[in-house]
């Protein structure tokens, strides 16, 4: 499967999530033209080493690991530029790198999380709201209302309001299985905010 590549700084993007992106760059104003003509998905990559800190062609700064955008709403502005909101879908790494196009393009092989929602992934998803509540008390009251109940989803929306590095939120997207996910959030939890628990 053949996608385009929106690489963005510091921003790992979770399944399920809903993402506002402003598209101001010709390269990506062709991908969003291109998005819209195909109706297909493109792919959200981090940018792991900046222009400033390599001279490396830019396809080999990216991360090999990313997760399909879904274009939901497109709003363009008199100057060309548009405001977009996407939606987190399936995970993928990148296979190879297509450089014909003016964006990044690449092969992608889907990586689905191994997701069946047992029980125990229940009670460890139920664990990872609690924490989240804890450590931000003074929006538990909307944290609570906007939280999902499903186990995955609960994943994506901790990992995005959890105080997480960049580098985190990648290792988090990485896990093999909704189990892994889940565990592995839950040790990034600041250790004030287990303590309650």
């Amino acid at each position: 499967m053949r996608v385009p590549l929106f690489p963005l700084p510091k921003l790992v993007l979770f399944p399920g999530v809903l993402l506002p992106l402003y598209v101001f760059e010709p390269r990506y104003r062709a991908l969003l033209a291109d998005v819209q003509a195909s109706g297909g998905p493109f792919g959200i990559v981090r940018i792991v080493v900046s222009s400033e800190e390599s001279d490396r062609p830019f396809h080999e700064r990216v991360s090999r690991v990313g997760t399909l955008a879904y274009l939901r709403q497109a709003q363009g502005h008199e100057d060309g530029t548009s405001t977009i909101v996407v939606a987190g879908g399936e995970r993928f790494e990148t296979q190879t790198f297509h450089l014909d196009q003016p964006y990044l393009s690449a092969d992608v092989r889907l990586w689905p999380l191994d997701s069946e929602e047992s029980e125990v992934e229940r009670v460890s998803a139920g664990e990872l709201l609690s924490a989240l509540l804890r450590l931000r008390p003074g929006e538990s009251e909307a944290l609570r209302g906007a939280a999902p109940s499903e186990p995955l989803l609960l994943a994506s929306f901790a990992a995005v309001n959890l105080p997480l590095t960049p580098e985190q939120r990648e290792d988090a997207l990485r896990a093999p299985t909704l189990g892994d996910r889940l565990d592995l959030l839950l040790g990034y939890v600041p250790r004030e905010a287990k303590l309650l628990n």
